[in-house]
C-alpha cells in the first residue's frame, strides 16, 4: 500500500469512528467496523478513487450496516435493558447543542428504534450533513428511496427525542443537584429533582446486579437509587469506591471507580421543568473499557 493511501485512511479515521459509533452505539463495535473498513481499503482497487473521504465513509457505513443487523439479533436476547456504551467527551462539546445531542444517551437510544437503513441515512444526513445523492451512492440505492428513508427516520426521531427547552445553565444546575443528592444519599433532595414519570435504565448485561426492567416513577426510582448508595456493589465496598464528575456523550455525568477501574457510569436527561426525566446507569463491565482507558469520542 502506498504511503499516500495509508495517510488518507489515518486522516479520516476519527470521522469513520464517529460515523460507526453513532451507527452501532458501542465503541468496541465501532472500532471493529473501522478496522474492517481498513482491510477493505487495503484490498480495494483504489486506482479510480477520486475522493478518499467519501469512499472511506461509504465502506465504513456499509460495514456498520452489516454489523448492526447482527447486533440487533444479539440485543434481543440481552439480559435487562440495553444501553449504548458511554464515552468520554470534552466539556466544551456540551456547548455545541446539536453535536452533543447527536451522541447523547437519549439520542442513541432513540436511534436503536430505527431500522438499520433508516439509522444510516439519519446519521449521514442529519448529523454529518451529507446530501441525499451522496448517501444514495454510498448505500447503492435510488435517491428517491433514500429520501423516503430519511423523511421517515427524521419524523420518528422528532417524535421520540427529548426536547430541552431549559437553557444550558439550567440543565447543568439540575444535573448537579441530582448528582449531589445521589452522592449524598439524600432521598428527600433526590425526590425534589425527579420528574413524576422519571425512568431509570440500568444496564448490567447479566454480569453485575441491575434491574432487569426499566423502572418508572419518582418514588420507585428514588428508592432504588437510595438503596444502592452506601452499599457494596460488584463485590466492592463503599469505602473502596470513588465518584468523579466527568462529561460523557456530551453531557455531565458520574463515574464510579473501584480499585481496579470504573464500575458504573450515570447520565441523565432533563425535562422542560428542569427535572430529571431519565437516568441511565451503565455497569456492564464490557461497556466500561473506554472509560477505563480514558479514550475520548472524536466528534
Amino acid at each position: 500500500m502506498s504511503e499516500a493511501f495509508e495517510e488518507a485512511f489515518e486522516e479520516h479515521r476519527n470521522l469513520l469512528f464517529a460515523v460507526a459509533y453513532r451507527m452501532l452505539g458501542t465503541a468496541a463495535d465501532a472500532e471493529d467496523a473501522v478496522q474492517d473498513a481498513w482491510l477493505r481499503w487495503f484490498a480495494a482497487d483504489r486506482s479510480g478513487v477520486v475522493e478518499p473521504k467519501a469512499y472511506l465513509v461509504r465502506i465504513t457505513t456499509n460495514v456498520a450496516l452489516d454489523r448492526l443487523r447482527s447486533a440487533r439479533a444479539r440485543r434481543e436476547t440481552y439480559v435487562g435493558p440495553w444501553l449504548p456504551e458511554p464515552m468520554l467527551t470534552s466539556p466544551d462539546v456540551a456547548e455545541d447543542a446539536e453535536m452533543s445531542e447527536s451522541v447523547s444517551m437519549a439520542m442513541l437510544i432513540v436511534l436503536e428504534t430505527l431500522s438499520p437503513l433508516e439509522r444510516a441515512v439519519f446519521v449521514l444526513k442529519e448529523v454529518f450533513g451529507y446530501p441525499y445523492a451522496e448517501i444514495a451512492k454510498a448505500l447503492d440505492r435510488a435517491e428517491t428511496s433514500v429520501r423516503q428513508l430519511g423523511t421517515r427516520a427524521r419524523k420518528h426521531v422528532e417524535a421520540r427525542r427529548p426536547r430541552f427547552e431549559a437553557g444550558g445553565a439550567e440543565r447543568r444546575e439540575a444535573t448537579s443537584r441530582f448528582f449531589d443528592a445521589v452522592v449524598g444519599g439524600d432521598i428527600n433532595r433526590l425526590m425534589e429533582v425527579l420528574a413524576p414519570d422519571v425512568a431509570l435504565w440500568t444496564d448490567g448485561g447479566g454480569k453485575v446486579r441491575a434491574a432487569l426492567r426499566i423502572i418508572h416513577g419518582a418514588d420507585k426510582v428514588g428508592r432504588w437509587l437510595s438503596a444502592i448508595t452506601g452499599r457494596p456493589y460488584a463485590g466492592i465496598e463503599p469505602a473502596d469506591m470513588r465518584i468523579r464528575r466527568v462529561h460523557l456523550n456530551g453531557e455531565p455525568a458520574l463515574v464510579v471507580d473501584g480499585p481496579d477501574g470504573p464500575i458504573s457510569t450515570v447520565t441523565v436527561d432533563i425535562d422542560d421543568d428542569g427535572r430529571i426525566q431519565a437516568v441511565h446507569l451503565v455497569a456492564n463491565p464490557d461497556k466500561l473499557n473506554s472509560i477505563a482507558t480514558g479514550r475520548r469520542l472524536p466528534m
